[in-house]
Order: structure tokens, then C-alpha cells, then sequence
């Protein structure tokens, strides 16, 4: 059955974490920490059915690459103890389908992370043992319009009542930290559950299935379930050697009473499932004498612009106009969408949303040994121009023989010198040969630059494509569950007139 689990943690370089091991763990990858030039290789773990980034518009398109992104978190942290990333882990309902499962965890990001302005790194886990599960890490940092980090606080001064500096006996004055964006409320860890709950239960619903989620504890559900305690790592290892200790034996009645209430439960539950028996024939009396139609994506959509429209009376007319503008482009764009790839259907809008990113997928795939060549030639030219414009210097200083003189050309010419070693010890590295053909490197440099921006224009258009249907869905969603209570009083009205 559905379970609820959404834990939430912060990846801190103060705790020995670091945001490029967890994000190679968690995507099974191997990416080189560039803060303390550690590799993380995990490319032998198992289990990762599923990796995507999804970023804000205004995040440079580089985060794509998941060691650009989490590098680039790494090196804008200075301090030892920065907190890196945050991550929520969720289980994923195993009533729904791989599809249904991907869906809800982008849709999950994008309306609670990417809308906000955070980055958003997931990985779907499953090893088959029945407990599919998804990593989602998160940026801390805003992002502003030109993709660059901001800071995520500022210091203002304190003032006292007469709005005055108050100054502090060390002669400075009194200041506090100002968070710039709330993603470190505590009352977002709230937010965060219950939406994963809510929107769990809407995907299950939509696929007609009587499971529910919820993300309030036994006690706040009203549930009779009894919670362990917690037995410590001593008592744990005295209980494997088979020593009985007091919260060992606590843990034991508490399991058994809970098994008590099982029991009990399940007798309820055959109660209901006699109840769902009788609803399922009341069901089946529905169909037989209203055959459902699928309903038709074009009204559905105009649909919601009544319902918009409706919402809309409290806001200024000025307001209406904009807003009903922008969401008729929208419906317009899709409807003309519809007629070209001959989508009429709710389960032909799922198909095509689920094709388009599948060909975004394929495209991103593509380009990713495109780039890691550019950036080893990137690498290659620029080492190969330090070793020739420093050569001269080290070729010099090779050729004096008296240590003292030697010595003292060193001191002189440290930063050159030391330019040479890290270019030579790198090219001997990668170039065994020591060939270096700067001209060929760019020439390839170039190509592959061309080849990659044609690509990614390309990986734009079908993002954009993701968005706009998955905008569209949202759309539609909004209008079927409008309309679902009205439409369920009139059938009753019938079967039961």
C-alpha cells in the first residue's frame, strides 16, 4: 500500500558533507569536487532508474551538467561550516506508474522549488525490493536575472526606539542577520509535507485509486498506533547478544499491543472493504446508465477561464484584463498545439508529455561526452599556452649550474616556474607523447561548440514544449476537479430520483 515518508536535511560542509558527493551518490555518477579536488565515483551503484535537473529560467544553462551545478555551489561557499544544499527524500506510491511517479516528482519541484527560484536535482531509486523513493537536492542561494549567485543574507543594523544605531561596548555597532529569501522558515518543513501529501493524493485519485498518503503523525491522524522508543546503540548491541534490557522489553509489549491493534483495524478494514463492495456495485449501476464520456481538452480548458474569470472579481479590472490575456496566449498556443499532433484526450496530453520529455532526455544524453571533450580540449589549450610562454624561463634556468645563482633565478621567476611544473605535470598527464597541436584542439574546440549550441537550441525548444504542456495540464486539472462535485451530485440525483 501507499506510504508517506518526507524527510527533509541539510547537506553541511560543517558536518563533512559536501553537495558534489552527495549529488554523485545519488545519481550514481562520477564527478571530481573541484573545492578540494576529491573524485566521487559511483558509477558501480545500482538501483538509479531515473536522473533530471530542473532549474529556473534564469539559471544559466551550464546547471544542466549536474558537476557544473554542484561545483559551482562549492566554490561560491568560502566558509568551513556553509550549508550546501538542502534534500528532501520521498517515497514514491507504488500504485502508480513509472510515468505517474516521474510526473508527480516534476511537478512536485517545480510548483514547491523551481517556481521559487531554487535549482532542483532528482534521482528516482528503485532496487525492485518494493520501496521506490526519490532524492531531491535543492540550492540554498537565489539566482538573479543575469545567473548569477546571490548572497542569502545581509546585516542591517539594529536601531532602538528612536531609530538610532545602538552602539556596542566594543565601539561597534549592534547588527543582525536578514535572510533574503524564506527557504530556511521552519514553517516551510509543514508546507513541504503536506504538499507532497496533497499532490500524492490528487495523482492517486486521477488514476482511480483508493489510496491515500498523509503527512500528520499517528497522533495528529487520530490513529491508535503506538510509538517505540528510542533504544540507544549500547542497549541495541547488549539485545543482539541476546542480553535483555529495559527499553528492549518496552519496545517488545509496545509491538505487541500494536499488533493487538492491527488486529482490530483489520477487522475494520474487511468492514469497509464490504462497504466498497456496495459502493463499487452503486459504481457500476452509474456507468450503465450514464456511459462516461473522455472529456474534450478544448473545453476543459476554456472551462478554466470561466473558473479564472470568476476567481478574478476581487482584483482590479485592469488586473482581469492582463491576467485573462496572458492565460488566452497560453490556451491559444495549446489549442493550436492540439490540432497539430492531433491531441484530444487526457491520455493523449499525458503521452505527449511524457514523449517530449523523453526526446529532451535523449538530446540532453547526447550532449554530455560533447561537452566533457570541450572541456578537456579547453583544458589542453590552455596548458599547452602556459608550457610555450613559459618555457623559455624554465629552459634558463635548467641550464645554470651554479646552485647559489640557480637558487636566486628561482626566487625570481617563482610564478612562471610554477605555471611550467603544473603545465607540464598536467599535458605528461594527458598527452604520454607530450604532442601538442593547439591548432587541431581549436579547430575540434570550435566544431564541437557549434554542434553543442545547435543542440541545446534544440534541448530549449523542447523544455519549452515540456512547460507549456505541463502548464496546460495544470489547467485542466484545476477545471476537472471544479467540476467533479457537481457533476457527482447530478449523477446521484438520477440514480437515486
Amino acid at each position: 500500500m501507499a506510504i508517506y515518508h518526507c524527510s527533509i536535511k541539510i547537506v553541511s560542509r560543517g558536518s563533512g558533507k559536501s553537495a558534489v558527493a552527495a549529488a554523485a551518490y545519488r545519481s550514481g555518477e562520477k564527478i571530481t569536487n573541484e573545492w578540494d579536488g576529491i573524485t566521487h565515483d559511483y558509477t558501480k551503484k545500482g538501483g538509479i532508474v531515473h536522473s533530471e535537473i530542473l532549474l529556473p529560467p534564469h539559471a544559466p544553462p551550464d546547471f544542466q551538467d549536474r558537476g557544473t551545478l554542484w561545483n559551482s555551489v562549492e566554490q561560491i561557499e568560502k566558509a568551513g561550516n556553509s550549508q550546501l544544499a538542502r534534500e528532501l527524500e520521498v517515497a514514491l506510491p507504488i500504485e502508480l506508474s513509472r510515468e505517474e511517479q516521474l510526473r508527480l516528482v516534476r511537478e512536485y519541484c517545480s510548483s514547491q522549488f523551481v517556481s521559487k527560484g531554487m535549482c532542483a536535482d532528482f534521482n528516482v531509486h528503485d532496487t525492485g525490493s518494493g520501496n521506490p523513493h526519490a532524492h531531491i537536492l535543492l540550492t540554498m542561494r537565489p539566482i538573479d536575472e543575469q545567473g548569477k549567485w546571490l548572497p542569502k543574507s545581509k546585516k542591517e543594523y539594529v536601531l532602538d526606539e528612536n531609530g538610532e544605531r545602538i552602539r556596542l561596548a566594543s565601539g561597534r555597532y549592534k547588527t543582525r542577520k536578514v535572510d533574503l529569501v524564506d527557504w530556511n522558515s521552519h514553517d516551510n518543513a509543514e508546507v513541504w509535507r503536506k504538499a507532497w501529501a496533497d499532490l500524492g493524493n490528487s495523482f492517486l485519485e486521477q488514476s482511480n485509486r483508493p489510496e491515500r498518503i498523509d503527512h500528520r503523525s499517528y497522533e495528529r491522524q487520530g490513529t491508535p498506533q503506538i510509538p517505540t522508543v528510542h533504544i540507544g546503540v549500547a542497549a541495541s548491541q547488549m539485545e543482539k547478544k541476546g542480553i535483555v534490557t529495559e527499553r528492549g522489553e518496552l519496545n517488545r509489549s509496545i509491538k505487541a499491543d500494536n499488533r493487538m491493534l492491527r488486529e482490530i483495524w483489520a477487522q475494520i478494514g474487511k468492514l469497509k472493504e464490504w462497504l466498497s463492495e456496495i459502493f463499487k456495485a452503486k459504481e457500476a449501476l452509474r456507468a450503465e446508465l450514464q456511459q462516461p464520456k473522455s472529456p474534450d481538452l478544448r473545453a476543459l480548458l476554456f472551462r478554466y477561464l470561466d473558473i479564472q474569470k470568476a476567481k478574478g472579481r476581487k482584483y482590479s479590472q485592469s488586473w482581469q484584463q492582463q491576467h485573462t490575456a496572458d492565460e488566452l496566449k497560453a490556451i491559444s498556443k495549446a489549442v493550436n498545439l492540439f490540432a497539430e499532433k492531433g491531441i484530444f484526450t487526457l491520455e493523449e496530453l499525458d503521452a505527449a508529455m511524457s514523449s517530449v520529455s523523453d526526446k529532451a532526455s535523449e538530446i540532453r544524453g547526447a550532449m554530455k561526452p560533447r561537452e566533457a571533450r570541450i572541456k578537456q580540449l579547453q583544458k589542453l589549450i590552455e596548458q599547452a599556452q602556459n608550457f610555450q610562454k613559459t618555457k623559455p624561463v624554465h629552459d634558463e634556468y635548467k641550464q645554470i649550474r651554479w646552485k647559489g645563482k640557480q637558487e636566486k633565478f628561482a626566487e625570481t621567476h617563482r610564478s612562471d616556474l610554477t605555471i611550467w611544473e603544473a603545465a607540464n605535470r598536467y599535458l605528461r598527464a594527458n598527452l604520454p607523447d607530450m604532442k601538442l597541436t593547439p591548432k587541431a584542439w581549436q579547430t575540434e574546440l570550435a566544431k564541437l561548440t557549434a554542434e553543442n549550441e545547435a543542440e541545446y537550441a534544440k534541448l530549449k525548444a523542447q523544455r519549452e514544449a515540456v512547460s507549456d504542456l505541463q502548464k496546460i495540464r495544470r489547467y485542466v486539472d484545476i477545471a476537472l476537479k471544479e467540476d467533479a462535485p457537481q457533476q457527482s451530485k447530478t449523477r446521484n440525483h438520477n440514480i437515486d430520483r
